[in-house]
């Protein structure tokens, strides 16, 4: 509505359109349809410049929409990548038990890779151990190799119906490790982000050579910055959180 306001010749190729029928009809049955009158005479057109013109503002007001969705769905990824990295440091072990240490075990369960925990039910009996108890019980074996081959450094042990884990406390030595392993998913996480970012930009800038203006252009890429070093603080602050746990004894 304020384009139409705002530039009265794109609402008159509008109205050309919807009344040019109208008036052709009306014309056609006064004159009983012999002498059809001239196209000209009954709308006054817009000239072929104007409405290439209004075409293009049409073009300009297409790109800064597509230009706010590219944003939009661009801070969507960031809020996935952040995610990302929470679920992976959730899965270093602290000393104490958590069932989030077994999240990326992967049990062969009829020929397809699965996680454990679709599988079982884990819990934390006590600050130092985990229970495993399997659903089905004929892939308890199953279930069992997949913890030894894993990189836990536990050793499971099976009485038939259940599967314990007991967590060793963690050397001086063994938390400084996992306190880089921490930061190393960190870095990975924020270099995921600003690929995201980069993506985004590159295809901003060439919605600029399409027809979008340069303060819009100017406008979305502030916007992803902005986005972008909220999800980088986001990455730091629970990296930061997960490494105080890890050196906590």
């Amino acid at each position: 509505p304020h384009s139409l306001r705002t530039k009265p010749m794109l609402w008159l190729c509008c109205a050309a359109l919807i009344l040019l029928p109208v008036r052709l009809g009306h014309a056609l049955l006064i004159s009983g349809g012999a002498h059809p009158p001239a196209l000209a005479s009954l709308v006054p057109l817009p000239s072929h410049s104007a409405c290439r013109r209004h075409a293009r503002h049409a073009s300009v007001i297409a790109q800064e929409l597509n230009s706010g969705l590219l944003v939009k769905d661009a801070s969507t990824k960031f809020k996935k990548s952040v995610a990302n990295v929470v679920e992976q440091l959730s899965t270093l072990r602290v000393g104490r038990a958590t069932t989030g240490m077994l999240d990326r075990v992967q049990v062969e369960y009829y020929g397809a890779p699965t996680p454990l925990n679709q599988l079982a039910s884990i819990s934390t009996p006590t600050a130092s151990q985990l229970i495993v108890d399997v659903y089905d019980k004929s892939c308890i074996g199953d279930v069992e190799r997949a913890l030894l081959q894993s990189d836990l450094g536990m050793t499971p042990s099976n009485d038939g119906s259940v599967i314990r884990l007991n967590v060793p406390q963690l050397t001086a030595e063994r938390r400084k490790e996992l306190a880089k392993t921490a930061s190393s998913i960190g870095e990975d996480g924020k270099v995921a982000l600003r690929n995201v970012r980069r993506d985004a930009v590159d295809k901003i800038k060439k919605m600029q050579k399409e027809g979008l203006s340069e303060d819009e252009s100017r406008t979305s890429q502030e916007n992803l910055q902005k986005a972008l070093k909220k999800a980088e603080t986001e990455v730091e602050d629970a990296v930061e959180k997960r490494a105080k746990e890890i050196k906590t004894i």
